[in-house]
C-alpha cells in the first residue's frame, strides 16, 4: 500500500544504494509497554518486515541490518536464547515475503557458534531465496566489524604464505576484497535507532565514508515515516568524499 509519506519520497533527489540499520531499542521499548525485553524483540520483526519492504518498493540495491553482534553473547541466557529462536522463526516464515518482494537474502557473520539446526535453516533460506533480483537483505548475526576486518587479514596472510598474494600487493582495495560483503557497495547511509550515537563495531571499514543518521526512535516504533525522515536526511547533504564542496558541484554540473 502507498501512503503520502511514500509520495513524498518521490520528489527525493537521491536515495542510497545501500543503508545499514543499527535496530536498537527493542528491550527499552518492551520496558516502557511494562513487558519483559524480549517482548520489544517480537515486535521489532513487525519493523523489519516493514523496512524491508519499503526498501524493496523504493529501489534500494542492498538493506544490511544488524541483528546480533558478537558482544550480544554476553546478554542474559534467556534473552540470549530467545532471540535465537526468533531468529530461527523469522528466517522460517519471512521466506515466502521475501520471494514475493524478489528480495535475496544473505547472513553475514561467523555462523559457527550457532546451532547445526540454525546454520541449517540459514542456509535454506538463503538458497529458498538465490533468485531474487531485486533487495539484496543482508543480515548481520554473530557479526562484529573487527572481526570482519581480522578474518579477512587472517585470509590474506594465510593466501601470502601459500604464494597466492605477494605482501606488498596488500592495499586497501585488497583487503576490501577479503571482507564479508566484497562484491556489494559499501553503505552509502548509517542508520542507529533507539537514541544511541555509537557504531557498535559495525562493518567498521565498509562505513567509513557512510553518512550517519542517528534516530531517537526505538526500533519497534521504527516506521515508514522515520524511514523517510533518514533518506530525506541523506538527500540533504553533500558527499565530498575528501573533494571541496566546489569541485562536488561541478562534477554534478557536468553530469546533468
Amino acid at each position: 500500500m502507498t501512503d503520502s509519506s511514500d509520495t513524498d519520497l518521490l520528489n527525493l533527489t537521491r536515495l542510497p544504494r545501500h543503508i545499514a540499520i543499527v535496530m536498537d531499542g527493542n528491550g527499552r521499548w518492551a520496558q516502557q509497554q511494562g513487558m519483559v525485553r524480549t517482548a520489544g524483540h517480537k515486535a521489532g520483526v513487525n519493523s523489519v518486515r516493514n523496512t524491508v519492504e519499503a526498501c524493496a518498493r523504493y529501489g534500494v540495491e542492498v538493506l544490511t541490518l544488524f541483528a546480533f553482534s558478537s558482544e550480544n553473547w554476553k546478554r542474559p541466557e534467556k534473552e540470549v536464547g530467545l532471540l535465537m529462536d526468533l531468529f530461527f522463526t523469522a528466517l522460517h516464515r519471512e521466506v515466502k515475503r521475501l520471494k514475493r518482494n524478489n528480495v535475496r537474502l544473505r547472513i553475514i557473520g561467523d555462523r559457527s557458534a550457532f546451532s547445526e539446526k540454525l546454520q541449517k535453516r540459514m542456509a535454506s533460506a538463503e538458497a529458498e531465496t538465490a533468485d531474487g533480483t531485486g533487495l539484496v537483505l543482508q543480515v548481520a548475526a554473530n557479526y562484529g566489524g573487527r572481526w570482519d576486518i581480522a578474518q579477512a587479514m587472517q585470509q590474506i596472510a594465510a593466501d601470502v604464505v601459500a604464494g597466492k598474494v605477494a605482501s606488498e600487493a596488500v592495499n586497501e582495495q585488497l583487503v576490501s576484497d577479503y571482507l564479508s560483503f566484497a562484491d556489494l557497495p559499501n553503505p552509502d547511509l548509517f542508520i542507529r535507532t533507539g537514541g544511541e550515537q555509537r557504531l557498535s563495531n559495525f562493518i567498521l571499514w565498509q562505513a567509513a565514508y557512510a553518512e550517519l543518521y542517528f534516530s531517537d526512535v526505538l526500533w519497534p516504533d521504527f516506521d515508514i515515516k522515520a524511514l523517510n525522515a533518514a533518506l530525506q536526511s541523506f538527500a540533504n547533504r553533500e558527499r565530498r568524499f575528501g573533494k571541496t564542496g566546489e569541485q562536488v558541484r561541478i562534477e554534478e554540473k557536468r553530469e546533468e
